[in-house]
């Protein structure tokens, strides 16, 4: 549903709580020269991309700050939306023109102090915006963007100014207060729903941590899955395995292997936390068996030297266990084991994927 929003609707969203950032995804990034070019897209009437958000009644466990700005409480009875692309852009504008969240954090807020040059002449190619720091100001020719939404500073600023300015400014008002920004909302609580469209954002190149989603949507407060992926890849470095415990993709096809037999996205975003939780030492177990057989039978010292990594994940679901002592390997079955290995290796049976135990 397309959903376009005046800046000021924008603001009123966040400020209430309503419009939110959930924390898999990455923090903002934006230099001030990007801020002040994003305005003057807006300005002008240039395309510069709309903004996607996800509309649910289920608030994520996790969430991460807008910019340097943490979000008060939305009110219970309405939905959430939580922006899967165009972060950058909508915390810019919430930057530039919002006036009463303080910074929360260590941030440099000179990003966001953008200016419009009321000297220079306006032209489709170049640009009348800029951000200083308050030391290169001249109040003469520096028009503040923060107080356009600001109705007493914006008042108090046009008294000060000769009818010439005034008349400009007004124009800038004029602009950006009916300016529309383009917002796409799509509304579920599905969680299939919700991988597949993380999935093709992913395809336009948009870096979603797949641990991360599923940390903030299922797992409580008092687990800590990447810790404890962490820890494993310090009980890992000794086989010259660490890398396994550093890679989530691999780590999470192996948690959904073992507990479900299957590693397909829509397996892995369903992921019960309560479940991998209680059967993590058997999810460890299982990995730290495929590793450690690997390492004794075959030399095998490190991912580097395998044909390709994906083979840890069925090997961890044969030694996936919960006992202390790990599984017991039969002279059977260690015969049948090395023979399937290789030949996987010369078949490159899981050389691409791997969403299927068979």
């Amino acid at each position: 549903m397309s959903e376009p929003l005046f800046i000021d609707d924008i603001i009123s969203k966040i400020e209430k709580g309503v419009i939110r950032i959930p924390s898999f995804q990455r923090g903002f990034v934006w230099d001030g020269e990007r801020v002040a070019k994003l305005m003057d897209s807006i300005y002008k009437g240039f395309p510069f991309g709309s903004i996607l958000v996800w509309r649910t009644k289920t608030p994520l466990k996790s969430e991460r700050l807008l910019g340097p700005y943490q979000l008060p409480e939305n009110d219970p009875d309405y939905p959430l939306d939580y922006v899967l692309d165009g972060q950058q852009r909508i915390t810019s504008i919430f930057g530039v023109f919002q006036n009463n969240l303080e910074a929360t954090s260590n941030f440099d807020m000179n990003i966001f102090k953008i200016y419009f040059d009321l000297e220079k002449p306006v032209d489709a190619q170049g640009s009348n915006f800029i951000f200083l720091e308050d030391d290169d100001v001249d109040t003469k020719k520096h028009f503040p963007l923060s107080i356009l939404f600001n109705p007493p500073e914006y008042r108090k600023y046009l008294k000060s100014m000769d009818e010439s300015v005034a008349t400009q400014v007004d124009s800038l008002y004029d602009r950006f207060t009916k300016a529309k920004i383009p917002v796409q909302t799509f509304t579920t609580d599905d969680r299939t729903t919700v991988a597949i469209v993380f999935e093709r954002i992913n395809r336009l190149g948009v870096k979603l941590d797949t641990l991360q989603l599923l940390s903030a949507w299922t797992w409580s407060e008092d687990f800590d899955l990447q810790e404890q992926f962490n820890e494993l890849s310090e009980e890992l470095a000794p086989y010259g395995f660490d890398e396994v415990g550093e890679d989530n993709d691999l780590l999470l096809r192996c948690c959904s292997a073992i507990l479900e037999s299957s590693t397909t996205p829509e397996t892995i975003i369903n992921l019960d936390g309560t479940l991998v939780r209680n059967n993590f030492s058997l999810i460890k177990n299982g990995i730290l068996g495929a590793v450690d057989f690997l390492k004794t039978n075959l030399n095998v010292y490190s991912t580097k030297v395998l044909p390709f990594k994906n083979i840890i994940i069925p090997l961890s679901v044969f030694f996936a266990t919960d006992k202390e002592q790990g599984v017991r390997v039969t002279a059977k079955q260690h015969e049948t084991l090395i023979i399937w290995i290789w030949k996987t290796f010369f078949s490159r049976r899981y050389s691409k994927s791997l969403d299927k135990l068979n």
